[in-house]
Formats: C-alpha cells, sequence, structure tokens
C-alpha cells in the first residue's frame, strides 16, 4: 500500500505502528498527519483546517472520486476525508451506474459509503440527479420501446411447380429445370447449383416470414438457404439435410435482411445429390409491436423519473443534503430561442433525453418536484435540502445568459433551483497577456454569479499549466518555479472567490484531481518514484489562500 508522505496518511507507518486495518476501522476512525514525516511542508495540517470560519463561515472544500476508490478504504478515501469538506462522486453515483438494462438497481455501493460517511461524520455532496450523460439509457429504451400486440398470420405467395409446363428453370448458379417425378411436375435442382424456388413478394424487415415447401432426393443430400439477404442456418453445421426416399415437408422461419428490397427463398451450394422441390408457400407474422404513443411514452418517463429518485432518495435516507439537480443542460450548438439565449439539449432519434419528453420549461420543476418529495419521504430535513443546476462554459457569458433565462423560466414553474455549480476549465499560461485574459475570464464569471444571488459552487478546480506558445507542460517537465507560478494562481483564484462571493453564497469549490494525472501537474500532491504521494506547493497554496495569507 502506498502511503502520503507529507504527513496527509499514517497508513502501515504511525509511530503507534498501526495497521492498515487498524487505520480503516470506522468505529474510530481518525486520519491524522503522519509525525514522523520530515519532507517539506511536512509543517502543514490538513487543508480544510486553514478556512478562516470567522470571516468564511460557509466555505467548503470538496474532492472527486470514484466510489470504488473510496470504498477501498485507502489512500484517496483518507486524503479526502482528512483534507476536505465533502466529496463528490461523478458518473460513478449516477444512474447509468447504479441502474441495469432492465430496471433493477444496485444501490449497494452507494449505501457502502454513505454508512461509512455517516460514522466518521463526513460529508457528501450530490451528483447530478438526471442529466443528458450517465443516465440508464438501456432502461429509458426498455421503458419506451414499442408494445408486444397480437397479430394475425398473413398468407402469401404459392408457387406450385405442378402446373408449370416442363422445361429449364432460371438458376443463378448451375442448373435447374422442371421435370416429370414420382407422377407429377416438380423442379429439379441439380448439385452446386443456386436457384431462387420463390420470389417477387415484397417484404418487411420487421416481419417473421415461414417458407414450407416439399422436397425429395434419391440419395442424401444437403444445402443452404438464404431468405431476402439473409443466411437462415440449418440443423447440420448450418446446412439443411436432405434425407432420400420420400417427400419431406421443409420449413423456414426468417426475417429479411435489413435493407432487402425484394423477397425470396433461395437453394444455394446443393451438395451430395440432385433433388425435387413441390409446391412453396410463403406467409408471415407482421411485426407484433407497435410505437408507444406520446401519453404512454410520457407516462413512463414520468414512471422512471418517480422510480429513480424514489430508490435514491430512499437508500440517501436524507444523509446527502445538497445535489445537482440537473446537468449540463444548455445546448450551445442549437439555434437560439430567443435572440442571444440557446436552447436546452434535446434528445436524437437514438437517444431519449428527460427533457424531450417533460418539457423544456417543465424539465427542472418537475425533477425538483418528485426528488424533493422522495427526499422528504425519506426523512430528509427540508430546510438541510438544497438543488443546483451544474453547468459548463459558462466562463462564454452567451452560455450564462442562456442558463440565467432558463434557470427563470424553471422557477417561474416552481422548481427549487438553491445554487448554480459552474463547472470550470482552468488554464495557467506563462504568456503574460494570456494570463491576463484567463484570470479576467474567471473574475467575469464570480461576478456574474455573485449577482444572481444564488450559492455558488466551482468544480473541476483543477489547473492546467501552459508555456508561452501554448503548449502543455507536463508532470514529467514541470520546474519547481514553473509549480511555484501554478500554485500562486490557485490561491489567486481561491482569494478571488472567496472576496467576491458574499459569505452566504459561498458553496466552495471542488478538485477533481487531489494528486498529479499521469500528465498534467493538477495536484495538490506529486508523486514520488515509489508512487507516494508528496506534498507540493499547490498544497501550501491553498493553506495560505484559506488563511487568509
Amino acid at each position: 500500500m502506498k502511503r502520503i508522505i507529507n504527513g496527509l496518511l499514517a497508513v502501515g507507518c504511525l509511530l503507534l505502528a498501526a495497521s492498515c486495518a487498524d487505520y480503516n476501522e470506522t468505529a474510530n476512525f481518525t486520519a491524522e498527519p503522519d509525525p514522523t514525516a520530515t519532507v517539506p511542508y511536512s509543517d502543514l495540517n490538513p487543508i480544510k483546517t486553514y478556512i478562516d470560519r470567522e470571516k468564511f463561515p460557509n466555505m467548503s472544500l470538496g474532492v472527486q472520486l470514484k466510489v470504488a476508490d473510496f470504498n477501498k478504504q485507502e489512500l484517496a478515501h483518507a486524503a479526502a476525508i482528512t483534507n476536505f469538506n465533502n466529496v463528490t462522486f461523478g458518473s460513478t453515483l449516477m444512474s447509468s451506474a447504479i441502474v441495469s438494462d432492465n430496471g433493477i438497481m444496485n444501490f449497494l455501493s452507494m449505501m457502502d459509503l454513505l454508512n461509512h460517511v455517516q460514522e466518521i461524520g463526513g460529508e457528501v455532496y450530490g451528483s447530478p440527479i438526471v442529466a443528458n450523460a450517465n443516465q440508464a439509457e438501456g432502461w429509458i429504451k426498455y421503458l419506451t420501446s414499442p408494445i408486444e400486440i397480437k397479430v394475425d398470420y398473413v398468407e402469401g405467395d404459392e408457387v406450385d411447380f405442378n402446373t408449370m409446363p416442363t422445361g429449364s428453370f432460371p438458376a443463378e448458379k448451375g442448373s435447374a429445370s422442371i421435370v416429370k417425378y414420382d407422377n407429377q411436375n416438380c423442379l429439379k435442382i441439380n448439385a452446386s447449383a443456386n436457384v431462387r424456388i420463390i420470389d417477387g413478394f415484397d417484404v418487411d424487415p420487421l416481419a417473421t416470414y415461414t417458407t414450407t415447401f416439399w422436397a425429395k432426393a434419391d440419395k442424401d443430400a444437403e444445402f443452404n438457404i438464404t431468405f431476402s439477404g439473409k443466411a437462415v442456418a440449418g440443423e447440420s453445421e448450418g446446412k439443411w439435410p436432405l434425407k432420400a426416399g420420400k417427400w419431406t415437408k421443409i420449413v423456414v422461419e426468417s426475417k429479411s435482411a435489413e435493407d432487402a428490397t425484394e423477397g425470396y427463398l433461395r437453394i444455394e451450394n446443393t451438395r451430395k445429390a440432385l433433388f425435387y422441390i413441390q409446391k412453396v408457400q410463403v406467409g408471415y407474422f407482421p411485426d407484433n409491436h407497435r410505437p408507444q404513443e406520446p401519453e404512454e411514452v410520457s407516462d413512463t418517463i414520468h414512471y422512471a423519473l418517480n422510480t429513480w429518485c424514489d430508490g435514491l432518495m430512499k437508500y440517501n435516507e436524507g444523509r446527502i443534503k445538497s445535489f445537482d439537480l440537473i446537468d449540463e443542460a444548455i445546448d450551445t450548438k442549437s439555434t437560439e430561442v430567443v435572440p442571444g439565449i440557446y436552447d436546452i439539449k434535446h434528445g436524437t432519434d437514438d437517444n431519449i433525453f428527460w427533457q424531450d419528453i417533460l418539457g423544456s420549461e417543465e424539465y427542472a420543476p418537475s425533477v425538483s418536484k418528485v426528488a424533493k418529495e422522495a427526499y422528504e419521504k425519506y426523512g430528509g430535513d427540508p430546510a438541510a435540502l438544497k438543488f443546483f443546476i451544474s453547468e459548463t462554459g459558462l466562463e462564454d457569458q452567451k452560455t450564462f445568459e442562456s442558463l440565467k433565462y432558463w434557470i427563470g423560466k424553471w422557477e417561474a414553474k416552481g422548481a427549487k433551483i438553491d445554487g448554480i455549480n459552474a463547472k470550470l476549465t482552468l488554464t495557467y499560461s506563462e504568456d503574460a497577456t494570456t494570463q491576463a485574459d484567463n484570470y479576467a475570464s474567471i473574475t467575469k464569471l464570480l461576478d456574474n454569479l455573485a449577482a444572481t444571488g444564488k450559492l455558488v459552487r466551482l468544480s473541476n478546480f483543477d489547473i492546467k499549466y501552459k508555456d508561452a506558445e501554448g503548449n502543455a507542460v507536463t508532470v514529467e517537465k514541470i520546474t519547481a518555479d514553473q509549480r511555484q507560478k501554478l500554485a500562486d494562481y490557485y490561491g489567486q483564484l481561491l482569494k478571488t472567490y472567496m472576496t467576491k462571493i458574499p459569505n452566504d453564497k459561498q458553496a466552495g469549490i471542488c478538485k477533481s484531481n487531489m494528486v498529479d494525472t499521469a500528465t498534467d501537474p493538477v495536484g495538490l500532491w506529486s508523486q514520488d518514484a515509489k508512487k507516494d504521494w508528496v506534498r507540493n506547493a499547490t498544497y501550501k497554496a491553498f493553506c495560505d489562500a484559506l488563511s487568509g495569507k
């Protein structure tokens, strides 16, 4: 097991010789700094302890983890609990991770983490209740799929070779002919031939066709069959066997190929012996499904929303009190609903979005009503419940104005919307002009957010580093001087947030990565050659900024 060197995690190295099992015992959970650490920044305490609660009573630090990583109760778990006020779990607590295609909901992992968080006095910020991505798409498709109905068999075309004169018969390969056999005219198909025994009828790609014909061979034979472009496997390694000596009724059931434009049944690659065919008939069962009516789809989607929210809040038991209500609704590639305002996203023929059925203006009102009722049903404190709208790209003024417009529409219809969760894309640039623009963009966003009068949360609070030419500076190449510049910018943004957002509207910031990624130096910790976590300058910058230095 790896450890955090700079005084975060005492796994395996406490002076008291506590084991990993001891550390993860939740009954007497502690996650104190390691007193044996002697590396730089070892004198610093956990980050959240530096928040000046007199000046910033509502300031909060959050971090995002995967449910599985948290439930391991190892390094990432301890780092999160020790240094941050709350943990969020992104898509791993959204319906795509919990609901199967047939609607079975598995909340076991969520229950494990909430039970543990409750025992140690932690907090969880709720993942988006609904969104366009990371939804239980298979379940939604299953629920809104066509409804099965009763259909009757339809008699189709028929070919009676006994009514045909003797002579040659068209073959795509090899030869065939109408001959006298067993006191009747029959179709004789010679070995190695491909012959359509019936064709020229219309096909419905959704219908299931039944083709019957009678066949006889003087010696055992076998062949392949294709129905309207689709190979139909027989019982003998894909081939259709025909025993010699008597007339045998052969029944072929198949749909046509999806792109088929003509109906036919073709005998192919006849082997071992020639054989004879008499009387071919084709009929079909039409597609026994019908699309759901708009009213039925609406009922289905409302049922899905109620079922999902009920399950989520049942196992939440009021423990998660702040949620993203809906996520990334604004469609910046859409046409404008009114001048200067983007529409919200809508689904395609392949995907149904909640708002397609609930209605654009009823989207947030419908979700907040159902979610709030379920939250209170299972013991949640209504006074503590907070719903946020999370959105990306709000640095763009048109996107921000569009979100304000839709929040206004939704609130007018009764939606509970307490705050905005702005999902950031942050960069530090060594080019002075570019960096000035970067900072100006964030300060403008914070001014805009403050003016809404709503709670303001900043997520994706990870800053990537670029050189003066715009090239990314990676973990492997970043210098100590560059790391300090990056840290200073983190501190600057934290201070700007705490200055521009009123104290009673500060819902805090959320880091996406505690430790540097494989490529980007975005972490509060770096990793050394042993993959141990080592505090870096950004850790200190957070501590200084939060304490008012």
